[in-house]
Formats: structure tokens, sequence, C-alpha cells
């Protein structure tokens, strides 16, 4: 077909994320990418500002991740994981476990970021079924979160101005304590408000759940890494499981590996996702500690009652270690702080406000975003982005050069004037 006769079809037939069938909001043709780079039918390259959401940390057409998935076809691109097992998924394991915070060295390899956290909550609820508490099936959490759109998920996110406030009555009725300051905000007043909402509910809560230092679909809000230690304590004190959600903040994105150790702080459970491919296919994982896993299967069924058909699918594993081996080096760590520094220029755009935090940079309107024109307006920057609410931002490839960066800030000032 055609680029018209695709995208015919596609408006006809196909439904993209948060959109409209019936009344669908315009799509570009994408017919290749390289390195920090896609090319759309009828424009030409572009810098993707948006790492194709938060995954392609090292670009596009890498070619140790091409290899990667061409010498795993070779062998085997996929095999059920019930009763089975493969190189490729033991390598992946003990990378991951090697480069997490320590003592989180249980592994539950799942097919998407949503899959993770849902496996990450049943951990916390048959946790405290092993340890005799049933009654502690609700999660505490902050307002302003954003964790993957199944039930579960969507159940943790914010109740009020997230994505899935549609859906109040049907999801299970969780315990949202207030969002945690911005950087450079009163810690002491917020953490005292979370600790006694902690006590007030404890004896129903089975873990709390969160984004470690940036809350990233239900608003990009970075918080100061003392908010973790307060975290910490409060699973602490009350027998909570502590679920970090790194999906979008592992892997470097925010300075360190993860942002947990911000504060050196380990969570029982750790789920990553996103950029653990390098952006090559759909993968997640959920690591807990031996206490996790020991309690759980203390519980009435022994096991973890999850099992996906496409868990520790060969081709994920192989590229998601490649794309480790690629991390371990540590040059990711001078290209995000090169990236940050470029984006300091964001803070020169008028806005209600402009957040910068390690690869990643968020400017906030005082009014919701016009999608379609400041889409447009950054694409005549040649910088492809994608606004969400009242907020234009990136969290784009980390090969992306100086000027790749400096593109992305004037597509950004663009689509703010647009917008």
């Amino acid at each position: 077909m055609s680029a018209a006769e695709l995208l015919a079809f596609d408006r006809e037939h196909l439904w993209h994320p948060y959109t409209s069938m019936t009344d669908p909001a315009p799509t570009r043709l994408v017919t290749g990418a390289a390195g920090s780079r896609i090319c759309l039918d009828g424009v030409g390259e572009v810098v993707d500002g948006m790492a194709s959401w938060w995954s392609a940390i090292h670009g596009y057409r890498h070619p140790v991740l091409d290899e990667a998935v061409r010498g795993q076809l070779d062998r085997v691109a996929h095999v059920m994981f019930g009763g089975l097992t493969h190189e490729p998924a033991v390598e992946l394991a003990r990378r991951l476990i090697d480069l997490a915070p320590e003592g989180l060295d249980r592994v539950f390899l799942a097919d998407s970021g949503s899959v993770s956290v849902e496996v990450a909550m049943k951990m916390a609820l048959q946790y405290q079924r092993g340890a005799g508490r049933p009654g502690r099936n609700r999660f505490l959490t902050v307002r302003g979160g954003y964790h993957g759109d199944t039930f579960d998920c969507m159940s943790v996110c914010d109740p009020d101005g997230g994505m899935h406030a549609m859906w109040s009555g049907v999801l299970p009725e969780q315990v949202f304590g207030e969002r945690p300051p911005g950087l450079g905000g009163d810690v002491a007043a917020w953490a005292a408000g979370f600790r006694a909402l902690a006590a007030e509910h404890a004896d129903r809560l089975a873990g709390l759940i969160v984004e470690p230092l940036l809350q990233g679909a239900g608003g990009m809000h970075p918080y100061p890494a003392e908010c973790l230690v307060v975290f910490r304590e409060v699973a602490d004190e009350h027998g909570l499981v502590l679920v970090f959600d790194e999906i979008a903040t592992g892997f470097g994105r925010t300075g360190t590996l993860f942002a947990a150790e911000a504060a050196g702080v380990v969570p029982d459970v750790l789920c990553v996702g996103k950029a653990l491919t390098g952006g090559y296919l759909s993968l997640a994982a959920a690591l807990c500690t031996a206490e996790v896993a020991r309690g759980l299967s203390a519980g009435d069924s022994g096991v973890l009652m999850h099992g996906p058909t496409f868990m520790g699918n060969p081709l994920a594993c192989a590229v998601a270690s490649a794309s480790l081996e690629l991390l371990s080096t540590g040059g990711w760590a001078a290209d995000v702080r090169r990236i940050n520094t470029g984006l300091q220029a964001l803070h020169g755009i008028d806005a209600l406000d402009v957040r910068v935090l390690g690869a990643v940079g968020v400017v906030q309107l005082d009014h919701p975003v016009d999608v379609v024109e400041a889409t447009e307006a950054g694409l005549a920057e040649g910088v492809w982005l994608r606004p969400f609410r009242d907020l234009i931002y990136t969290m784009p490839p980390y090969v992306c050069s100086d000027e790749d960066v400096a593109a992305i800030c004037a597509g950004i000032a663009a689509a703010a004037d647009a917008g």
C-alpha cells in the first residue's frame, strides 16, 4: 500500500494509545529510524525527544542490540517458560541481580510494565496471606502516581487527576497520601501527614507502592530523595511490602542507575521495564528479596499465582542482556549529565513551571496543551514530541548529541508557544 493508503487504513481500523476510534487524532507514518532520529513520511528525519516513550535509551538500530536479536533468532525465538528454561533468561536474571540494589535477587520476568506491577502487587498480597494477615489487602501510595493501565495498576494511579478516574467505584479502593513536595519543598511537613495516614490504615495495608524520585505519566513530578527514606521507614514500621515502580526511572534516567540509589534505599520489590530491552521488545521484571519470596510461598497456594505465555521470551531476554551490557560500561552516566546540562535551556521558556532532572525536561503550561498544534510546532523544529495534559516534556535517547538536545529545547519552546 502507498503511504496514503496505509494511513487511511490505520485511521479506519487501528486504535492508538488514548485516542478515539470514531474521531482519531492524526498519526504520522514512520519509515525508518537510526541513532537518535526517526524518519517520518512527508517530513524526513526528526530527533526523537521521547525515546519511544522512554525506552530507546541507546537509540535505534544499535549494532550491538541488532546483533543480539539476530544471534538469538538462529537459536530459538520463543519457548514456554513453564517447566523449561534457557540461557538468555538465566543470563538476564544474573545481570539484573548484579545491577539492582543488593538483596533483590529473586526475578520474575513479565511481558510488560503493567504486568510487572500486577505481579508486584500480588507478591505483597500473597506475602501478607503467608504471614497470616489476609485482611491486609489494600495498598498505600501517593497522589499523582501512574503505574499502568491494567486494573490493579489503575487502582494505585492518581484517583482524581489521573487517566483512570472514570473507573472510580469499579477499582479496589486504595489509600492515597498527599503527593510528595517538589524539589526543595518541605519534606518534614509532608512526612508527618504521610506517617499519620499510614498508622491510621496500617491494619488493612499489604504494601506501599510508589515511583521513586520522579512520578511519570501522572504529571512528570520530581521530588526529594529524602522521601524515599520516609517510605522505607513507614513500610518497616507497619510491616508493609515496599514496591518501587522504576519502569520509567530505571536504567539511568534520573542520574543514578536506579532512582532508589539516590537515597540509598532498597525496596522489597523493584519493577523495571521500558528501557530494559533498549526499546527493542516488550519485557519487564519484578525483582524481590528472598524474604518476600519465602513469605508469599508460605501462603495457601504455595506458589506465585502468575505465568504469562511469553514469560522469559528468549529474544527479549537476549536483547535485554545486551542492553544491560551497554549500560555496564558506565558511559550512560556522562551522557545523562551532558543531556541534563543541555536541558537547562528550558528554564528560558515562559511557562508555569520548568523542571529538569537527569535526562528529563518538563515544561508545564497554565492550560491544557493543544496536542496537534504543539506536535506540529515541534516537527517544524525537527523534533518529535508527545505532550499530554498541560505538559510538554522530553525523555530523549542517551545517544543524543548536544545539537540534538538543543533542537529538542527549541522544539519544546515552539510547542509551548503553539500549544
